[in-house]
């Protein structure tokens, strides 16, 4: 059964490297030129999100081909074993159960009721939420908190950073700040905007060890401390599962949201890592994010793969990076709010899909794991989008439109919307040399200095695009979003044979760091302990100290 398992996945691989072989596998204007409802046929929605492929190079032999690649790796068996909650993460022995944190009962993982779990977490960060916005929980002085602060990395930063910038507005209940990098400059850059008497301070920290994060709590707790002495301590809260290690730093344990581990960090924005959210937006707000997340989940859980966005999206990103070569993407978030969406993405994606290694402990035999990076638009265009359009490696984008803003400036968002459709539409249809000729010469260019300009002056064009168009931006749609871009890379995990949910890569900086402090604590390299390279980095920068 196995070596038939095998040679079906084999057969799959071998139909999509023909497929792309062949002349033309990546030219698209033709596609639209023989097909007048390309749109209407390559264009998929979930509760009001469309996603369209149609500015992609995939037709109904290549779709066909990547639907086999998922139905020959049991994509969908694997996919319903993640949510019956089987230890599908097997490099560290866990499930992986984000699902259960939107608030859907029925999550399960061995005989235990992660559900029910998850409700009771929910319910003491609604409480405290409450506790907090009316007063009854006040700060050391008696004022009530205005601003909270929270201190993480990584995903216990990325994911809640990313939203409280999408959703905050002034009408919400407090401010919300995040801290992250151990460069003191973050802290000393942000603590002027806060008052210590009305700053609420989360640490978000699974093992409450992580070096960043307790370096810059242990900084924040002696700012507080300088102004509120002991009463200090009530100003504290923990996202964390260490209690031992929270109560030595001071934190009572009612003030200790636990998350566990079978969500990894950049999975964990609806669990406890989430109540800087809460607090910020609302409770509100934060359940209407959580619903958002559980509409996509039932879309994917239930959708045929023909129809599933996530699943659609992943083997539009199996097509760009195995098949033709393309190994990068660009996110493009046309409106602002969704500045940190690329940040956020990127922790996601390349974290879970930079493997090297497949389930079965060999090398994998094809490419996995693209480089992700983005800007809002319109500020890419002025920066990387040169190379996207004329670059000598095409770089699919997910160019993310919204319908309708919240505010009144209708002209800027028309604007802002054509830019969008614009660039989706000159990376697909380029322009020839023939149309650039004309141009110049019906501006009255010389016939020599047209030859002179003219190769610089040309767009490839068949550069590939996917569109997702949101009808609004608010909690639920951005719930969506994110929940699609999640099972997306549950699906090229299934896809590639990989582990989306171990990050051993993170590991091997951490050890050797902890090798490097004390060197640079006591002033003095160990003569061998190092390459060359870094004891004479090492010896220059203990040489600038003194």
């Amino acid at each position: 059964m196995a070596e038939q398992a095998a040679a079906g996945i084999a057969g799959a691989w071998a139909e999509i490297a023909a497929l792309a072989g062949e002349a033309g596998a990546g030219a698209i204007r033709p596609l639209f030129a023989a097909d007048s409802k390309r749109f209407a046929r390559f264009s998929r929605r979930a509760d009001g999100l469309l996603l369209d492929l149609s500015k992609t190079s995939l037709n109904d032999r290549r779709l066909g081909a990547l639907i086999g690649l998922a139905r020959a790796v049991g994509l969908a068996a694997r996919r319903d074993a993640m949510a019956a909650g089987e230890t599908i993460n097997t490099t560290e022995g866990r499930a992986v159960l984000h699902m259960a944190l939107r608030g859907e009962g029925g999550f399960r993982t061995g005989e235990e009721d992660v559900s029910a779990e998850v409700a009771a977490v929910l319910g003491r960060m609604r409480d405290f939420c409450a506790a907090v916005h009316d007063g009854t929980t006040l700060g050391a002085t008696g004022e009530r908190f205005t601003d909270v602060l929270n201190i993480g990395i990584g995903g216990s930063d990325l994911g809640p950073a990313m939203v409280a910038r999408a959703l905050w507005t002034p009408a919400a209940p407090m401010r919300a700040h995040y801290l992250a990098n151990v460069d003191a400059h973050a802290w000393e850059a942000l603590r002027p905007n806060l008052d210590p008497a009305r700053t609420l301070v989360l640490v978000a920290s699974k093992t409450f060890t992580t070096q960043e994060t307790m370096t810059n709590a242990a900084l924040v707790r002696d700012w507080l401390r300088g102004t509120l002495g002991e009463g200090a301590a009530g100003h504290f809260a923990a996202l964390s599962t260490n209690l031992k290690a929270t109560a030595a730093f001071g934190i009572a344990p009612e003030r200790v949201f636990p998350f566990r581990d079978w969500v990894g960090g950049r999975f964990s924005l609806w669990s406890a890592i989430g109540l800087s959210l809460g607090l910020a937006l609302g409770w509100e707000e934060f359940s209407k994010l959580l619903s958002g997340a559980r509409a996509m989940d039932g879309h994917f859980l239930a959708a045929p793969l023909e129809e599933n966005l996530p699943v659609l999206l992943a083997l539009a990103e199996i097509w760009h990076v195995n098949g033709l070569g393309y190994p990068s993407r660009a996110v493009l978030p046309y409106d602002e709010r969704l500045a940190r969406l690329p940040a956020h993405l990127q922790q996601l994606e390349m974290e879970s899909l930079g493997k090297r290694v497949t389930l079965a402990g060999t090398l994998a035999a094809h490419s996995t794991g693209a480089v992700v990076f983005g800007e809002p638009g319109t500020n890419a265009q002025h920066s990387f989008m040169q190379l996207i359009h004329q670059g000598t490696t095409p770089v699919p984008c997910d160019i993310i439109l919204v319908a309708k803003p919240d505010h009144k400036h209708a002209d800027s968002h028309r604007k802002l919307l054509a830019n969008g459709l614009a660039q989706a539409e000159a990376l697909m249809r380029g322009k020839p040399a023939s149309e650039v000729r004309a141009e110049m010469a019906a501006a009255g260019v010389a016939e020599a200095e047209i030859a002179r300009l003219l190769p610089h002056r040309v767009f490839p064009g068949d550069r590939p695009s996917a569109a997702i168009l949101l009808p609004h931006l608010d909690a639920f749609t951005l719930g969506q979003l994110v929940a699609l871009y999640e099972h997306k890379v549950f699906c090229l995990g299934a896809l590639w044979g990989i582990n989306a949910f171990d990050q051993w890569g993170v590991e091997l900086g951490k050890q050797l760091a902890g090798a490097i402090l004390p060197e640079l604590e006591a002033g003095a390299a160990k003569p061998g302990a190092h390459d060359g390279s870094t004891e004479g980095l090492l010896r220059e920068l203990l040489g600038s100290a003194g």
